[in-house]
């Protein structure tokens, strides 16, 4: 009998505006790799960028680009040289890989390591049937944690690298500026680890109301005639004091600016969202007051953290989730994503036919 063949079909862009659901070829994992069957990946903002603009930041399209890289997959194949993982294990795939050697892996920072690979960044992602994946890069999930759950490890990383960077803490009084998905698990992780209050901003109102449920003391909607000042005191009398913290999750310049103004002296700003690469900062304004400026960019070591939080009831980061579609469907998934369309905010793209792999899916 002839065996039937597999096909891998995935999610590229070509280019601006240029985004196909096409065959790609089967992968075969090295010794230090497995074969995973995908199951969910999720939509992130820097996906939607390539199909837009061809990028963000400094990260351009040099070549047609496999996208995806918040998923999760079972092991279907391990190399020769895995003995972490065995096939049918159910994983959350960290899509970071430093090179392991250079200053920065070796203190622990691959996050910023100069040779690193990073997929749908500086490699192909894993929007697709099947995708290979260094085997220390892929955390087991409990029974307890769906696929979709193990997706959302991704943006949950970021939020708790960066509520490590701001210091967040038991008692901690936050100000999340920014409700999209980065704000929200930021929201969620701040609260998780023990932050008394965190308000969290935004220019939407609908956006709010979901931070609201997700935990968030008090919010706050702005709009355009709003002044700067103005903005400070609702905050002030939201939280009742200064933020010791303010985690900017926009990448916009106003409120990076806004974010200095409103904090503690002697607080901590975090900026985390990517926006233009020259913008205007009171940094006087930071510097007489001992306003510490940290910055954030993805994560290292946080994979562990967020799977504890997910597994142990922490956090329930479900509710971020407001769209599903099949892999077939990507390019509405896509349009979703990038219009916001009908409330969106984390839009899940699965990879095998419903239910195949994940019974607990929520559809």
């Amino acid at each position: 009998m002839a065996q039937r063949k597999v096909t891998n079909l995935a999610g590229v862009v070509h280019g601006v505006e240029d985004f196909r659901v096409e065959e790609i070829p089967m992968p075969r994992p090295r010794d230090h790799e497995v074969l995973l069957e995908m199951d969910c990946v999720g939509i992130c903002g820097s996906d939607v960028h390539y199909v837009s603009h061809g990028g963000f930041g400094d990260y351009k399209l040099k070549d047609k680009l496999v996208l995806g890289h918040e998923s999760s997959g079972v092991v279907v194949a391990v190399g020769a040289d895995v003995t972490s993982l065995q096939v049918g294990d159910r994983v959350a795939i960290e899509p970071a890989i430093g090179c392991r050697t250079c200053r920065h892996c070796k203190a622990g920072r691959y996050n910023i390591c100069p040779q690193g690979v990073y997929c749908a960044t500086t490699g192909h992602g894993n929007l697709c049937n099947y995708y290979t994946h260094a085997a220390d890069c892929c955390f087991k999930l409990p029974a307890n944690v769906t696929m979709e759950e193990g997706a959302l490890l991704e943006p949950l990383a970021v939020g708790v690298h960066c509520c490590r960077r701001g210091g967040v803490g038991i008692g901690s009084t936050v100000l999340v500026l920014g409700a999209g998905p980065i704000g929200l698990v930021t929201l969620l992780v701040a609260k998780a680890m023990g932050a008394a209050k965190v308000c969290v901003i935004d220019l939407v109102e609908r956006k709010l109301e979901l931070a609201k449920t997700l935990g968030a003391d008090a919010t706050l909607a702005v709009s355009g005639h709003d002044t700067q000042d103005e903005i400070v005191k609702r905050i002030h009398a939201l939280l009742g004091t200064a933020p010791d913290i303010s985690i900017e999750c926009t990448g916009a310049e106003a409120c990076v600016q806004l974010g200095i103004e409103a904090t503690v002296p002697g607080g901590v700003v975090t900026l985390v969202g990517i926006g233009a690469i020259q913008q205007r900062v009171p940094i006087t304004t930071a510097l007489v007051r001992e306003i510490d400026i940290r910055t954030a960019f993805r994560y290292a070591n946080c994979y562990p953290a967020a799977l504890a939080m997910v597994a142990n009831g922490s956090i329930d980061a479900l509710k971020l989730i407001t769209h599903h579609y099949e892999l077939q469907e990507s390019d509405q998934a896509f349009k979703t994503a990038r219009y916001g369309l009908d409330g969106a905010v984390k839009v899940m793209i699965h990879c095998q036919p419903r239910n195949k792999n994940n019974p607990q899916r929520k559809v």
